[in-house]
């Protein structure tokens, strides 16, 4: 039961303070340029279809991403305008959606605003969730509608649960995965076989409009699922026996230790130790039913599994609808072990706000915390550098400032830049630079990986084997190596916490400028 429905607050209202409290919270990011794969594939995709009404990108290499994502962005670039400040105010709206969802399936999980409040605040503190809640990537349009679903499904509104799922699968082709783990574990539970079977092929119904999405685009590109260098990169290229094993591991750091998750789930052990409090003289506090929890370890299980065997790149953020699901668990474990559990949600989020701004010690996606706006700045500050020395001159560097220099939509240049792109700034790449030093008349490089001189966890130099053969690790040279290897002069050069970003200059004529290869994407 939910505690006192005369006192229980309305969604609405839910919504409102959540967007306006995200929007403050992100009120000096929202002008801030894309990033990352916000540049390489998002931006761009939503742009082409403002543009022309297209749903397959032209602009970017089509990965057969679904297009629920650039259909909403380019509405409200049509009802407002196309700048970051909008995208980005969309995409708090979108985190509000997110957080509302987390609010009502805490409600119908354990009955208490309390809890359902508790898990808000940490949910959207958590660095990884904080920092998805302003960029335009598809993973939190897929999170929020996932987290709506399991709150239907949860009260057994199988058909509106079959609709979310389907809208996030539409925004993110993985997160179809969600609703076909549940229909796998819907099929072995006792009951009713008709209610069995009806709750089954709800949730085998977003395969539908995910499976006329890739014909559409086969139809359109040739590609069923995305260009064949994307495809290998995040696909064929991850099923070997050792590198699923290998990302399980990073998984499951990620969902219970990543970016100071450690303090919840530590506490939430350490609470299990106790009994549970007494509800009244007669019962304890009650804990989230054992079925309800059933659902969560199904999704939070199958999550971890699918992207430990897919997805070239580990990113967290794949896993963004697991966060809240292990935030409620701890924190219905606070309250039903702990007369005063308060204080332990306030440690929680002390670590998160800390986890905001301090940066692990381990190698990371700056994308986990506040580090990725250090990137775009560091990357602002280095093109202001070229536009200001180098007018017209052809830029050395690699993907994403090529595309940052090359397409002005993304918020860093006002004109397009000549740019001769290579892979990134570790040996190979930079020799082969050197091969032609006329295409080239300055250089902009940078860290294309957060890899401090010294880093207290370190897996050694077996593990860093194992992360340049499986997930693409590689080192960065020095600034100053890198001016030395192609002849260059040290311009300019800023560094910030683990981050850095240089500009060089070559006394000779650019010539011709070759193709540059295009960016799989994520």
């Amino acid at each position: 039961m939910v505690e006192g429905r005369a006192r229980e607050i309305p969604l609405w209202a839910v919504g409102l303070a959540t967007f306006l409290a995200v929007l403050a919270a992100h009120a000096p990011l929202l002008r801030l340029p894309y990033y990352w794969d916000e540049a390489g594939y998002y931006i761009p995709a939503a742009y082409d279809f403002f543009r022309t009404g297209s749903l397959i990108p032209f602009s970017t290499l089509s990965n057969a991403h679904p297009p629920l994502p650039s259909v909403y962005l380019a509405a409200v670039w049509k009802v407002f305008h196309f700048s970051p400040l909008v995208t980005r105010t969309a995409m708090c709206a979108v985190a509000a959606a997110a957080l509302t969802a987390v609010w009502r399936l805490a409600l119908i999980a354990t009955g208490k605003q309390t809890v359902a409040a508790a898990t808000v605040l940490l949910a959207a503190l958590y660095p990884i969730f904080f920092a998805q809640s302003s960029l335009a990537d598809a993973d939190l349009f897929a999170a929020a509608a996932t987290l709506w679903a399991l709150g239907y499904f949860l009260e057994e509104k199988v058909w509106l649960a079959a609709l979310c799922f389907a809208l996030a699968a539409l925004s993110k082709e993985t997160a179809i995965v969600t609703p076909l783990a549940l229909a796998v574990w819907a099929s072995w539970r006792s009951g009713p076989r008709w209610g069995r079977e009806r709750t089954v092929v709800a949730l085998l119904t977003p395969m539908v409009p995910l499976a006329a999405w890739y014909v559409f685009h086969w139809r359109r590109t040739g590609f069923l699922l995305g260009n064949p260098e994307f495809l290998r990169y995040n696909a064929t290229a991850t099923l070997t026996p050792e590198r699923v094993l290998l990302a399980v591991g990073y998984r499951v750091m990620h969902v219970a230790f990543h970016m100071n998750m450690f303090v919840p789930v530590a506490l939430m052990l350490a609470c299990l130790l106790l009994p549970a409090v007494a509800e009244d003289e007669i019962s304890p506090r009650q804990r989230i039913a054992l079925g309800h929890q059933a659902v969560f370890y199904v999704t939070i299980a199958a999550n971890v599994v699918l992207f430990s065997v897919l997805g070239g790149a580990l990113l967290t953020r794949y896993l963004l609808p697991l966060y809240p699901l292990v935030l409620l668990l701890a924190v219905n474990t606070f309250r039903r072990r702990m007369r005063d559990w308060t204080p332990l949600v306030a440690l929680c989020a002390a670590a998160f706000v800390v986890g905001l701004f301090v940066n692990p010690p381990y190698r990371f996606a700056p994308e986990d915390n506040l580090e990725y706006a250090t990137v775009i700045r560091l990357h602002q500050a280095a093109i202001g550098q070229v536009l200001a020395h180098f007018p017209g001159a052809t830029v050395l560097t690699a993907w994403p400032v090529s595309d940052e220099l090359r397409k002005p939509e993304l918020g860093y240049v006002r004109q397009p830049v000549a740019v001769f792109e290579i892979d990134n700034f570790s040996a190979v790449p930079v020799a082969k630079a050197l091969k032609n030093p006329q295409a080239y008349s300055a250089a902009l490089i940078f860290s294309t990986k957060y890899d401090p001189a010294r880093l207290p966890f370190f897996l050694g130099r077996r593990g860093e084997a194992w992360d340049e053969r499986y997930f693409d690790f590689h080192r960065d040279l020095p600034p100053l190596t890198i001016a030395r290897v192609l002849g260059g002069a040290f311009v300019w050069g800023e560094a910030h916490k683990g981050q850095w970003a240089a500009v060089l200059s070559f006394e000779r004529t650019p010539g011709p400028r070759p193709a540059s290869l295009e960016r799989p994407g994520d």
